[in-house]
């Protein structure tokens, strides 16, 4: 029997011509040819597999092509791969049906359908979109039939399409739809493709008579909650991996829209929304908009990866980006201006939800219970506003544009109401920015009302990122624009730099509320006894507004906030103090996590700069505030133990005079402190013990060090080596303590034997004792960061003691360990080193920024071993994967490093060990 196939009509517009993805002719002709002569199933199965696998192959790399050259044209090339996934299934069904099964002609009740379901349904396919089909009956599932389906599926499967299938009755659809939200969804989507269409019309019937209709409530809220939970999982629309379909903002919730327009208001498309005035044309224009770059994004993920992955992974995002056409401009990395793109239109996303749903709430919101009404308590609201199913509302639109600064009053309202506002105002407030103009910005109402909006109603956290989505705060602030879903592509931020902000805002309301008393105990005393709250929230809003130009966003941003904190209405003293929290926002984080605080001159230098304990409450607030505003895992005890050192030193030294500071008033404290302690010790060990060590040593370590290495050191003999594990929960770590004989590159061996058994080093110093031995603590966390596990302890104790006896290697190991995530390549990381002999009294300062993988810091102190250099103590602050390595060096006759010459060779040499490490790394 011949085969008398056509292809399926192609859409209008692809995005090539049809004939370049499919030559019509070519195909029909050498279908019917392959089936001119009888041959077994088998034969012609393999045959037809593999011409249409080569058309498969030429069409997908058509489409690929077109799409490469017009990276943006999404809608074309989506229906594209549908329309060549239509003409392969067709013509599969087209010879198991017409050629391999072919039906009797007495047979009766075979009238078999295909369908296509879910997204195949809707006529949308990505490079790796399953192809779900519904394969259709009108009453029962016949052997003919399931022959058919069989023998087509082998095809398809063959063909290296990813099939999604069901074969069912009308009664099958109906029973499964009523108790599965999942097949009910698949079938609003169908679409008929090939074979009986009486029974696709049957099923249309019966679907929507006894199925949709009177049970659009049910699907709307089961649908509301399958999104509820989807959101859970993947998080906010800012993780900084978004997923494209299912996260939120992301091409599912369009969906949703869709399904839910389609099962309610009964439409085909979105744009009949426009005329139901669900939406208006703008907001369709935004829907548009929205669902071609995302669409866009996951097509070239598919085309990148070669599978349906939907994660934009950091290296993703970076061949998205130059797929898609974005560079790098303006100081910012193409990937970073891409991403920008990407959170914004995930934001619209948002918005076009709440304003359907919004919408739908009206049409199907039901009258509250009698006794409800009666008993239940609505706010208040004041004159020119509404509520509406428990939603904030205008009552007259003409009435509230009248006065502009009703812009601003709308959000002051909803906090003092403490109800959320109604979409329809946000989408007439979002319709009238052109408002708030400069004359509007100049005005003192204005400004009162934006300041009470973050002073006075205890979560301004809620009216600002709502004022963000709905372009507020950027015509209030035009400056805070370009920062609005500003993505800082590293692994450090968790947010965009607008939510960045909020969060921190958000931080220093909850320390207010007394929330984090337990955890914040000096930020919620500061703030007890008061502090400029106006200031301290003007900074908290411009810290990065900075952000993404090229140069010091902390210089740029104090140029900023010069001009936007006087028209915020603040006096010309609180500027001042503004400006200085916006130029050193980072000076109190950098001085606690890469500077030694333990040396003298640290915390005296950082009280020079901050010169007030004013200034220094201010600015710890926002310090801490801005740490835990990076990302819900950024703040550790490690860093509250640092920033609560370095506030407590510097406050002292503020109160009492940089005198308190003093390295022999330190070093007699500590040495009391340490017999009180021993007080079990005879006088002759005690004596012993406090006389073997130098200065730095009684300054660099608290007590409880003091004290474990007094029992380490007791009656030592020269070749032991002792260690000491313990988890110091009260900083995230566990401390470390080795005493041995003292030897050239002994800290260097000691970071390769941490770094074996997968220790983090976050802080070291070492020490060398009058009579020789080595006293050196490392403050180490798992890859977790957080303490090692008391039973993991004895496995690091074995190895340790293995590599310090020279039983392991640690270079050699640590290479064959020294690799990086593929995910991680796609950061730069430019190496900064820089030596400073003003920081400390007797170390000159090395301090080495550049790129984070494993072995660095072995890497780095062993070149420094190498060279003759002397390592009192390391600071070790990792941002991702950026690492801050900084170093208290000596020369071997014990000088700092002066010379120019002898810097830059010690450099060189850093830096070929950095090269050399980051290409073993990659390979």
């Amino acid at each position: 029997m011949t085969l008398n196939y056509s292809l399926p009509a192609p859409p209008d517009d692809l995005i090539c011509p049809a004939d370049r993805i499919i030559n019509a002719t070519t195909l029909t002709e050498e279908l019917a040819s392959l089936t001119a002569k009888p041959a077994p199933e088998a034969v012609l199965r393999k045959q037809a597999t593999a011409l249409l696998l080569e058309i498969r192959k030429a069409g997908m790399a058509e489409i690929e092509a077109a799409f490469r050259s017009s990276p943006l044209a999404a809608r074309p090339t989506r229906r594209a791969y549908c329309w060549l996934a239509d003409c392969l299934v067709t013509a599969a069904f087209a010879l198991a049906s017409e050629v391999m099964h072919p039906l009797k002609p007495a047979a009766k009740g075979e009238s078999l359908a295909l369908l296509a379901v879910g997204g195949y349904g809707r006529g949308e396919m990505a490079p790796q979109s399953d192809v779900d089909l519904l394969f259709l009956m009108p009453k029962t599932i016949t052997p003919r039939a399931e022959r058919v389906i069989e023998s087509m599926l082998y095809i398809l499967w063959d063909l290296r399409l990813k099939v999604g299938h069901s074969s069912r009755t009308v009664a099958d659809c109906l029973t499964l739809g009523a108790g599965d939200f999942t097949i009910r969804t698949a079938l609003l989507e169908r679409r008929f493709l090939v074979g009986d269409e009486a029974v696709t019309t049957t099923l249309s019937k019966r679907l929507n008579q006894d199925l949709f209709t009177g049970t659009e409530t049910e699907f709307v809220t089961a649908k509301l909650a399958e999104r509820d939970e989807r959101h859970e999982r993947q998080g906010e629309r800012y993780v900084v991996e978004p997923n494209v379909k299912e996260g939120k903002g992301g091409l599912r919730d369009l969906q949703s829209l869709y399904w839910i327009a389609k099962y309610v208001h009964h439409v085909e498309t979105i744009e009949d929304l426009v005329r139901l005035n669900v939406f208006s044309a703008e907001e369709y224009e935004h829907f548009q908009k929205a669902e071609n770059f995302l669409w866009a994004v996951r097509c070239h993920l598919h085309l990148i990866t070669k599978r349906p992955n939907e994660q934009l992974t950091f290296d993703l995002q970076v061949e998205v980006a130059e797929r898609m056409g974005y560079e790098d401009r303006a100081g910012r990395r193409a990937v970073e201006h891409f991403m920008q793109d990407f959170f914004r239109n995930a934001t619209r996303v948002g918005d076009l939800t709440r304003i359907f749903l919004t919408k739908l709430e009206a049409i199907h919101a039901k009258p509250e219970p009698l006794l409800q009404r009666i008993f239940s308590r609505k706010p208040k609201v004041k004159e020119g506003y509404e509520v509406v199913h428990g939603r904030l509302a205008i009552a007259d639109e003409a009435a509230f544009l009248s006065n502009p600064l009703n812009l601003l009053r709308v959000f002051e309202e909803g906090l003092r109401t403490g109800m959320l506002i109604h979409p329809d105002a946000m989408r007439l407030v979002t319709a009238n920015l052109g408002l708030i103009d400069e004359a509007f910005r100049e005005n003192r109402e204005a400004r009162r009302i934006f300041l009470d909006l973050l002073l006075k109603h205890g979560n301004p956290e809620r009216a600002l990122r709502r004022m963000n989505e709905l372009g507020v705060l950027s015509a209030f602030v035009p400056e805070f624009e370009p920062i609005v879903a500003m993505m800082q592509f590293n692994m450090y931020h968790s947010y965009t730099v607008d939510e960045h902000t909020i969060q921190v805002i958000s931080n220093f309301s909850r320390i207010e509320r007394l929330e984090l008393e337990e955890e914040l105990p000096i930020s919620t005393e500061i703030l007890r006894e008061g502090v400029d709250r106006k200031v301290l929230m003007v900074a908290m809003l411009l810290h990065d507004i900075g952000k993404g130009r090229d140069q010091d966003h902390s210089v740029l941003g104090a140029q900023i906030a010069r001009k936007v904190a006087p028209r915020l209405g603040l006096n010309r003293n609180d500027c001042d103090t503004v400006e200085w929290l916006v130029r050193y926002h980072l000076l109190m984080s950098d001085m606690a996590q890469k500077r030694d605080i333990a040396d003298p001159r640290t915390v005296r230098d950082f009280a020079k700069a901050v010169q007030s304990v004013k200034r220094l409450d201010l600015l710890t607030v926002l310090t801490v505030c801005d740490i835990r505003g990076v990302g819900p895992d950024t703040w550790n005890n490690w860093k509250a133990a640092l920033i609560r050192a370095l506030y407590r030193q510097t406050r002292q030294a503020l109160e009492e005079g940089m005198e308190a500071l003093n390295r022999e008033n330190r070093g007699a404290e500590a040495k009391l402190a340490l017999r009180t302690e021993l007080a079990d010790w005879s006088k002759k060990d005690i004596k012993q013990e406090t006389a073997r060590h130098y200065p730095p040593y009684w300054q660099g370590l608290h007590v409880t060090a003091h004290v474990v290495f007094a029992n380490l050191l007791k009656g030592i003999g020269d070749t032991e080596i002792r260690i000491d594990l313990h988890p110091d929960e009260d900083r995230d770590a566990t401390r470390v303590c080795f005493v041995m004989a003292d030897h050239p590159g002994i800290f260097s061996r000691m970071c390769g034997a941490l770094a074996l058994v997968g220790a983090n080093i976050v802080d070291a110093r070492t020490f060398t004792s009058k009579d020789g031995y080595a006293t050196a603590a490392f403050w180490v966390q798992d890859s977790e960061g957080s303490p090692f596990e008391a039973a993991r302890l004895p496995r690091l104790r074995k190895m340790i003691e293995r590599t310090l006896a020279g039983e392991v290697i640690a270079g050699k190991e640590i290479q064959t360990r020294d690799k990086l995530k593929k995910r991680e390549r796609a950061f730069r990381v430019p190496t900064s080193i820089t030596f400073d002999n003003e920081g400390s009294e007797i170390y000159t300062i090395i301090e080495v920024d550049t790129r984070d993988r494993p072995g660095l810091l072995y890497d780095l102190t062993h070149t420094l071993a190498n060279s003759n250099v002397y390592i009192a103590s390391a600071v070790i602050a990792t941002f991702g994967e950026q690492v801050v390595d900084t170093f208290y060096v000596k020369d071997m006759f014990g000088l700092k490093f002066y010379t120019e010459s002898k810097q830059k060779t010690l450099e060189n040499k850093l830096r070929a060990a950095i090269t050399e490490g980051a290409k073993r790394a990659s390979s």
